[in-house]
């Protein structure tokens, strides 16, 4: 029966890889629960360790034959390899200890740079958020200086308007005044102005006076040398 069952069931071909992957996703799928095997990672084959002891092999000695040397030549290969699989190994090491330590400085370095540029942007941060506040009490301020000028304008108009209407009483009087004031300006102004025109008119009587004086002194000196030459000859 369980050949019958087996002949009976479609044998399934795979033409292209991607037809292949969904077969095998498909009998993964059919039991979710088994354990997939997962082969490990091919590792080196490490060398056997040398012999202590060389059995059936002839000693120094003359009687040495070519299966002996043959011996000798596997002994000294394996050995050879052994020796260079060690070598690598030490270097290997050396070269994980290394990038491993490269690393880690690598990482240190970048926590203190990445450290540097947070507090920077913290500090960044708190000086914008000690500048808002600045800048809306000056706004406050200002506003505050602008509220405070209108009210006085407006009291200096009320002001006004209230010693407008109290002097409209009294105009005709008060342009009498007025007009009595302005005649008494107009005498003093007159005053100065007459005063002003004497001192400038005795001013240059002066200075004519003294240009004169200086005129006549010149002439006296040409009269006196001219009288002195002929006096001489």
């Amino acid at each position: 029966m369980d050949g019958k069952e087996k002949d009976e069931k479609n044998v399934v071909v795979a033409k292209t890889p991607a037809e292949l992957q969904k077969m095998r996703l498909d009998k993964l799928m059919k039991n979710p629960s088994k354990e997939v095997f997962i082969p490990e990672s091919s590792q080196e084959r490490k060398p056997r360790d040398p012999l202590e002891f060389i059995r059936n092999v002839w000693g120094s000695s003359a009687g040495a034959g070519s299966g002996d040397f043959h011996v000798y030549r596997g002994v000294r290969r394996r050995e050879y390899a052994r020796q260079k699989y060690v070598d690598e190994k030490f270097e290997r090491d050396n070269a994980d200890a290394e990038y491993q330590k490269k690393l880690e400085k690598n990482q240190t370095e970048a926590e203190i740079r990445t450290a540097k540029k947070r507090a920077k942007r913290l500090k960044k941060k708190q000086k914008q958020k000690g500048k808002k506040p600045k800048k809306e009490q000056e706004e406050k301020e200002e506003s505050d200086e602008e509220s405070e000028d209108e009210e006085t304008e407006e009291s200096r108009e009320q002001d006004c308007d209230k010693g407008h209407n109290s002097n409209q009483n009294g105009d005709m009087g008060h342009n009498s005044n007025q007009n009595g004031d302005m005649g008494y300006n107009s005498e003093e102004n007159c005053d100065t102005e007459v005063k002003s025109e004497k001192s400038e008119n005795h001013n240059d009587n002066k200075r004519k006076g003294y240009r004169s004086n200086k005129q006549h002194a010149l002439v006296d000196e040409k009269q006196f040398q001219i009288s002195a030459n002929t006096n001489g000859s």
